[in-house]
């Protein structure tokens, strides 16, 4: 049996090399996308929070300005009180 030339086995450790490197950045990838989806997952959350926060918010000032209004037509109807003095 014929012993494989030198740049043979040159060629095959450097592709064992190669594969080995490939293998080392994609799972160095897989790490640094499984990190960033955990970062877009955490700030999706603080998002819909303040989009909550937003809607709550604007409710309740919609819900102030509906009792402003109430309260302006219930004094404007009101039957003006006569001045009284406390003496």
């Amino acid at each position: 049996m014929k012993t494989p030339p030198e740049s043979f086995l040159i060629f095959k450790e450097e592709l064992k090399k190669a594969r080995l490197e490939k293998e080392r950045l994609q799972k160095e990838y897989e790490q640094k996308l499984s990190e960033m989806n955990v970062e877009l997952e955490r700030l999706k959350e603080q998002i819909s929070a303040q989009q909550e926060l937003m809607k709550t918010t604007l409710e309740y000032a919609i819900r102030l300005e509906e009792n402003l209004d109430t309260f302006k037509v219930e004094v404007t109807n009101a039957p003006t009180l006569k001045k009284r003095s406390f003496h």
